[in-house]
């Protein structure tokens, strides 16, 4: 079964004389445990699918498949509790709640699950993307690298299936952002999830397996990255 499968997918957005064509009959099946890197220019739709392919993103017409699940029959209450088990998601501006610390901000979806060792795995996540001695510190209190591994630990620690990324490095310096990228790579390899991510980086893309190009709105290219080890996954 695919981790992701997408099927003649349409998206607009906006009202009226500005409602756009954002993705345009997008089909793409993504092989579970593959990475997959999406490109183009701004403007090209690659956000939009990702947060289609989370759930975050209602499509009006085709159908996305996610380990298994159609998510276009699912209603919000529904969709947001299989995302919770099935999606971890990685933002580009971190996405933390300013008033927790890193800790309540990882335990933060294990605690909606109903787990009852959220803080103890919060704990763990945090050890792994080494910051246990900042658990009780405050995202303000943190650089922005530290943030975003704390962002990285909160889409790690319900151990979901999938894990997308939008410009994760995009609001970091070179260094930071290569440290952020390891993170997510090592994670892949470590736990056999998915990683799917937007990227302008040409350098990280070709860290993974397979790169979809996008141009206004559709699949132009489907390609293996130069870190690939064999083909993976179908074409679009």
């Amino acid at each position: 079964m695919p981790a992701l499968a997408l099927s003649g997918v349409d998206l607009f957005l906006g009202q009226g004389a500005a409602r756009v064509h954002v993705l345009r009959q997008v089909s793409v099946t993504i092989a579970a445990g593959e990475t997959v890197g999406l490109v183009g220019a701004s403007g090209s739709g690659k956000s939009s699918l990702l947060m289609a392919m989370a759930g975050l993103e209602q499509v009006d017409s085709g159908k996305i498949m996610v380990a298994g699940q159609e998510l276009t029959v699912l209603s919000q209450d529904a969709l947001a509790r299989f995302r919770g088990q099935h999606v971890g998601i990685v933002f580009q501006s971190f996405h933390l709640i300013p008033t927790m610390t890193a800790l309540e901000n990882v335990a933060v979806p294990l605690e909606l699950a109903g787990r009852a060792d959220a803080f103890a795995r919060a704990a763990q996540e945090l050890e792994a993307v080494g910051l246990g001695h900042r658990a009780h510190h405050y995202p303000a209190q943190l650089s922005g690298g530290e943030q975003q591994r704390v962002a990285v630990a909160r889409a790690l620690a319900p151990e979901p299936p999938i894990l997308v990324a939008d410009e994760p490095t995009g609001n970091l310096d070179e260094g930071t952002g290569r440290q952020i990228m390891d993170l997510l790579f090592a994670a892949h390899a470590a736990r056999g999830t998915t990683l799917v991510l937007v990227t302008h980086d040409a350098t990280l893309a070709a860290r993974c397996e397979r790169v979809l190009r996008l141009r206004s709105g559709s699949i132009v290219e489907d390609s293996s990255g130069a870190a690939a080890p064999h083909s993976a996954g179908a074409s679009a």
